[in-house]
């Protein structure tokens, strides 16, 4: 098993930034990409940006630009640094660990909330 611990969310203005990070523990050489979904009331979970083994990484079209993801392998911990922060942004975003870069894992953290205020 894999746990994921999250911090870093809060309330911003819009046009703010926020660093969310994400460790990782238990059986971490299990998995080779990392994530963070996101959540709005009413909406789908949707992918906001992952990485993996090599540092490839995986950008939803609506964050590229001003999202970037980034690890930190001897902390076995990622993170999600949020500039340029638009209200549409508002969320909770979700950790994930898995295998693929494009689909979602078997783990996940409990999520923290974003809010950006106009």
């Amino acid at each position: 098993q894999v746990q994921l611990v999250e911090s870093g969310g809060g309330l911003v203005q819009a046009g703010g930034s926020l660093r969310l990070s994400c460790t990782a523990s238990g059986r971490v050489f299990s998995i080779n990409a990392m994530g963070w979904y996101r959540q709005a009331p009413g909406m789908q979970r949707e992918l906001v940006a992952s990485i993996a083994s090599g540092d490839s990484t995986n950008y939803v079209d609506s964050v590229k630009g001003r999202f970037t993801i980034s690890r930190d392998n001897a902390k076995n911990t990622v993170y999600l640094q949020m500039n340029s922060l638009k209200p549409e942004d508002t969320a909770v975003y979700y950790c994930n660990a898995g295998y693929s870069r494009t689909n979602a894992g078997p783990y996940w953290g409990q999520g923290t909330q974003v809010t950006v205020s106009s």
